[in-house]
């Protein structure tokens, strides 16, 4: 299977000697999976001639807003709706998640609640799931026909799902501990020391990191988004 990555954004210098770019933190969720990956750096004006391009599509995080008049946004909404509507599966994740939201008629905005980082307690179909986060922006008003899977205390439309091909989540199931240590050292000015101080006595706990990537390749292999495969867990 040919996964196509839409990257949105570059990791930063710091993350990327460390974990990797955004190609590998994504590939290492699905090991021994046997897909072929190919990037298009979306954010760099690199884009796929068209939905047939990989068989299956994942969109990044990124530093950017979904809101923010760049060049690349308006293509890149044209060409999630283009993936839905030739029924290609794909999942989004963070800004990922945003922006497909945006696409389908959703809304998107700095959230006035502040940040959301290190690790978060996600109510996912009923199951209590710890995850990572790093974000301030959020969806706030939900497409139309978006069917909302997910929520923490924090944000709300945490995990959403579109019909049977699109998944889409505001936690970065791509990170592990490492990620967020780098993060909270070279990457945290705007994030007020309090929520830093608690990522980072976080840092030690475990997430479900690893249930979150077999339901995301479970959806891009051809499962129905809106079906979670897992019931009452938590990262005890």
């Amino acid at each position: 299977m040919i996964l196509g990555i839409l990257q949105c954004g570059h990791v930063p210098d710091q993350v990327a000697e460390r974990d990797g770019t955004y190609t590998e933190l994504y590939g290492a969720m699905f090991p021994g999976r046997g897909y072929a990956l190919r990037t298009f750096s979306v954010v760099d004006g690199v884009f796929p001639s068209g939905p047939e391009d990989a068989d299956a599509w994942l969109v990044t995080g990124s530093v950017h807003g979904a809101y923010e008049t760049h060049d690349w946004i308006p293509p890149l909404e044209q060409l999630i709706r283009d993936i839905r509507a030739a029924d290609r599966p794909m999942v989004g994740i963070c800004f990922g998640h945003q922006i497909i939201a945006q696409a389908f008629g959703g809304r998107v905005e700095k959230f006035a609640g502040g940040w959301s980082v290190g690790r978060q307690t996600y109510r996912i179909g009923g199951a209590e799931m710890a995850l990572n986060a790093w974000h301030q922006d959020q969806v706030v008003e939900l497409p139309a026909d978006a069917t909302h899977l997910g929520q923490s205390e924090f944000c709300k439309n945490a995990v959403l799902a579109y019909g049977d091909r699109v998944l889409t989540m505001q936690p970065h199931p791509e990170f592990e501990a490492s990620v967020v240590e780098t993060l909270i050292e070279f990457r945290s000015t705007k994030v007020p020391d309090p929520l830093l101080h608690n990522a980072r006595a976080s840092l030690p706990s475990p997430v479900n990191n690893a249930a979150i990537h077999a339901w995301l390749a479970a959806v891009l292999e051809g499962a129905p988004a809106h079906a979670i495969p897992f019931a009452e867990t938590s990262a005890a």
